[in-house]
């Protein structure tokens, strides 16, 4: 099985890991993840005011692209997820819109492709139970926390991944490693997401991820696993807030699901890019004795 695969600019840049992981995971589990030849920025966020037509020409011009090389693409980054479906979803349903979009990128799309996320993927095409027997290397006694964010989610009535309010695709995927899947409540909260960007909101985003964290930890979460880059890097840059206002805070490591993946499936840890984490979960795994 080949699939059409979008990796967004942070996948080819500072989340390079997240991007091999997956790849090399891919081949192990049987299917390939074709990279499309061209392809830009899907705009990093969708345009939430209604005449924003033109803030829909990137990500429109990702879909047509990919239309061109099957009916299906798929995708690692939540963010671009969400993007390139909510904005698929416009196309398809609004004619107006699209007519204005198309014309400016100079394609003639019409919204038909099916955007995938791995973990969708994983689920539906390969199957947990084929996951579960591919596994070399069981994690079991890793406590793991699923954090979901927001994008990944919401607006459920153009994501509809799994159910916003009480998802459990991460989990499945967790137990189907040999995982302790730990809940905590703010599993679907936002980390800040976008507002890092910006020097005056980093009391905020400091707030939510560290909200974020500290849920996790409190329940028992002893390593998070994310889908997000911008999630990464917001809980990342608040547990060292956390770790330095809160003695006896201890930062808790956050990976990339598909480096979690990877290690199940038998490879090493420093080809899965752990040695390269603020928080390195190395030492855990030896506590674990994986």
């Amino acid at each position: 099985m080949k699939l059409t695969y979008y990796p967004g600019c942070t996948l080819n840049t500072v989340a390079k890991q997240f991007d091999a992981s997956a790849k090399k995971s891919a081949l192990e589990l049987g299917f390939e993840m074709d990279e499309l030849s061209e392809w830009n920025c899907c705009g990093a966020s969708f345009p939430l005011t209604p005449d924003n037509i033109m803030g829909l020409s990137a990500p429109t011009k990702v879909l047509a692209q990919a239309r061109k090389a099957g009916d299906t693409v798929m995708t690692l980054c939540s963010v671009c997820y969400n993007v390139l479906k909510r904005t698929n979803k416009v196309i398809r349903d609004d004619t107006d819109r699209r007519d204005v979009v198309c014309g400016f990128i100079e394609e003639d799309y019409d919204g038909s492709i099916d955007v995938l996320h791995f973990l969708e993927v994983l689920r539906d095409r390969v199957g947990f139970e084929k996951v579960k027997e591919a596994v070399k290397r069981p994690l079991e006694g890793l406590k793991a926390g699923a954090y979901y964010g927001c994008m990944l989610l919401r607006p459920f009535e153009d994501m509809g991944i799994d159910n916003c309010e009480d998802p459990t695709i991460f989990e499945d995927l967790l137990k189907a490693l040999g995982c302790e899947p730990v809940g905590f409540p703010n599993k679907i909260e936002c980390c800040g997401s976008h507002l890092a960007l910006g020097k005056d909101n980093e009391e905020i985003v400091t707030k939510l991820s560290g909200n974020v964290m500290q849920s996790a930890a409190g329940s028992g979460a002893e390593l998070i696993v994310t889908s997000c880059p911008l999630c990464q890097y917001n809980l990342d840059g608040a547990q060292e807030k956390l770790e330095a206002s809160m003695p006896g805070y201890r930062p808790v490591p956050i990976v990339y699901f598909t480096q979690i993946l990877g290690l199940s499936l038998g490879q090493s840890e420093t080809e899965l890019g752990l040695d390269t984490s603020r928080w390195d979960a190395r030492p855990l795994l030896k506590e674990k004795g994986i």
